[in-house]
C-alpha cells in the first residue's frame, strides 16, 4: 500500500459528484487517481474538477488494470454487484453505494468473497452522519428523552416527473424505486439507533405515470428494544412533513429540516469549509414537552467522517466506517416488504 490511498471512483454523476469525489479529494489521506465514466458531459465536468484524475470510459475500464488500493461503486444499483465482484477479484478495497446490492443473498455473496481474499468492503450509508441523527444519538447518551418509545422519520420530495434516464427506466429487479433510494438510508438510521427489527410492515405505491418502481413508501419497524419506528420516502409531498420526531418518556425531539449537507455540496461548498454540515439556528428542533419547549443546537454534521474513518480502516487498521452486514440487514427487511405487498 502507497501512503496514499490510490482511488478509483466508478461514476460521477449525482453520487459520484456531488458525495464521493468531493469528499475524497478534501482528505490527505487519500489521492482520487481515477474517474470512469461514459457520458461525455461528465467527462468533461470530471477533468475540470480533478485535472489530476485520468478519466477513463466505463466501455474500456477493467478494474485489473487500475493500479489502484480502493475501488468506489458510485454507479446505478443493478451494476453494483458486478463491478464490486470485478474490483475486488482485482484485489482492491470497495466502497459501494446504497443500494449495497438488489438483492441480500448477493450482498452475502460480496462480503464472503471480500472476507476469502482478505480484502476491506464497506457500504456507503453516508447518512449515519446526517445532523439530525446525529443529534438524536446525543440525546438519548444524555438520557434528555427518557425511554425512547416511538421514532418517526421522513425524507420526501417532490419530483413528479423523473429526469434521470436510468431511474426512469428501472425496475425492482434492478433496484428502482424509492425503497431502495432513500428507504435504505431511514432503515439503516432506524436499526442504528434502536438495534435490530423484530417485526416489519410496509406499504408502496407508484404514484406517477412513468414510475416502473415505488415513489412512495412507508415501512414500521419494531425493535428488539420495543421501540417502534415509522419511516416515510415519497417523492409525490407538495409539502413535506416533519424530517423526524423522537417521542421518549420525559420528552419528545421535533426536527422539521433535513440536513444540510447535499444542498451545500450542490452549491459547491466544499467539505472543510468553516460552513460545511453546520445547521442554522432557524433549523434547530425543539425539545421537552408543550408549554416548556427549548430549541436543541443541531451537531455539525459531515459525510467526510465516512472517509476518515475508511482512511483509518485502509492505513491503520481500524474497522470499517460501515459494516456490509448491515446494508444486507436493511435489504431483507426491503425484502419483507416486498414480500408482503406482492
Amino acid at each position: 500500500m502507497t501512503q496514499r490511498i490510490r482511488t478509483a471512483l466508478l461514476g460521477f454523476g449525482h453520487a459520484g459528484s456531488i458525495f464521493h469525489a468531493p469528499a475524497i479529494a478534501s482528505l490527505p489521506d487519500f489521492a482520487l487517481d481515477v474517474i470512469v465514466t461514459s457520458n461525455p458531459q461528465r467527462q468533461a465536468q470530471a477533468r475540470a474538477a480533478y485535472p489530476q484524475a485520468r478519466v477513463i470510459d466505463r466501455a474500456v475500464w477493467a478494474a485489473s488494470q487500475l493500479d489502484v488500493d480502493l475501488v468506489v461503486v458510485g454507479t446505478p444499483p443493478a451494476t453494483h454487484g458486478g463491478l464490486t465482484r470485478d474490483a475486488l477479484e482485482a484485489g482492491c478495497a470497495v466502497v459501494v453505494d446504497k443500494p449495497f446490492t438488489v438483492t441480500s443473498a448477493e450482498g452475502e455473496e460480496l462480503i464472503a468473497l471480500a472476507r476469502e481474499r482478505g480484502l476491506l468492503l464497506t457500504t456507503y450509508q453516508n447518512r449515519r452522519w446526517d445532523a439530525e441523527i446525529l443529534t438524536v444519538k446525543k440525546l438519548m447518551e444524555q438520557g434528555r428523552l427518557g425511554h425512547v418509545r416511538r421514532f418517526e422519520s421522513r425524507l420526501e420530495r417532490w419530483q413528479p416527473v423523473i429526469t434521470k434516464e436510468w431511474k426512469a427506466k428501472a425496475t425492482v429487479a434492478s433496484g428502482g424505486g424509492i425503497l431502495f433510494d432513500l428507504g435504505t438510508h431511514l432503515i439503516d438510521q432506524a436499526l442504528q439507533l434502536f438495534g435490530p427489527a423484530t417485526r416489519v410492515y410496509g406499504e408502496l405505491a407508484a404514484r406517477r405515470p412513468q414510475e416502473l418502481a415505488d415513489d412512495d413508501a412507508f415501512v414500521a419497524l419494531e425493535h428488539v428494544g420495543g421501540v417502534i419506528s415509522h419511516l416515510w420516502m415519497n417523492l409525490n409531498a407538495p409539502q413535506l412533513g416533519p424530517r423526524l420526531r423522537v417521542v421518549g418518556s420525559e420528552a419528545s425531539y421535533t426536527k422539521q429540516t433535513a440536513d444540510i449537507q447535499e444542498s451545500q455540496l450542490m452549491a459547491g461548498l466544499a467539505p472543510g469549509d468553516p460552513r460545511y454540515g453546520v445547521d442554522p439556528q432557524e433549523n434547530w428542533g425543539l425539545l421537552g414537552r408543550d408549554g416548556t419547549l427549548e430549541l436543541v443546537p443541531t451537531e455539525r454534521a459531515s459525510f467526510g467522517r465516512f472517509y476518515e474513518l475508511l482512511a483509518e480502516a485502509i492505513l491503520r487498521g481500524g474497522p470499517v466506517p460501515v459494516n456490509p452486514a448491515d446494508s444486507v440487514a436493511a435489504l431483507r427487511i426491503i425484502e419483507k416488504i416486498r414480500a408482503q405487498v406482492g
